[in-house]
């Protein structure tokens, strides 16, 4: 019965609304989707502190890339190099649907913002 309850958690959809300066869009994803988002902004959040923390010569930071291929397409992209502070940093989110493509720069913090409240629906 455990295991049922599991899957049926893993599967449950979810409506992400991402906000960004022109508008925004939503896209209904798997609850696991947004989990494996939400862990790579926070990764994305730790290599920024890292590049920014550091004195002197910056160590460059790898690029973080999250994929979700199903229905729909989504893509999160964000180089960590070129933003000064967390608070600063964009992301390019590209968001393909049967005829629809859709890339926008949204700020790193509303990004995070809009999965959170996302997750909190589930």
């Amino acid at each position: 019965m455990q295991a049922a309850c599991i899957r049926q958690e893993a599967m449950s959809l979810v409506n992400l609304t991402v906000n960004f300066a022109g508008g925004n869009f939503s896209a209904v994803l798997p609850a696991s989707a947004l989990h494996e988002l939400d862990a790579s902004l926070l990764q994305l959040l730790e290599h920024l502190r890292t590049a920014t923390s550091q004195s002197g010569r910056r160590i460059p930071q790898p690029a973080t890339e999250y994929r979700y291929s199903g229905e729909i397409f989504l893509e999160v992209f964000c180089n960590p190099n070129l933003w000064p502070s967390p608070f600063a940093a964009k992301v390019l989110v590209t968001l393909r649907a049967s005829e629809v493509r859709l890339s926008v720069e949204v700020d790193l913090s509303q990004l995070r913002e809009d999965v959170h409240l996302s997750l909190q629906a589930v």
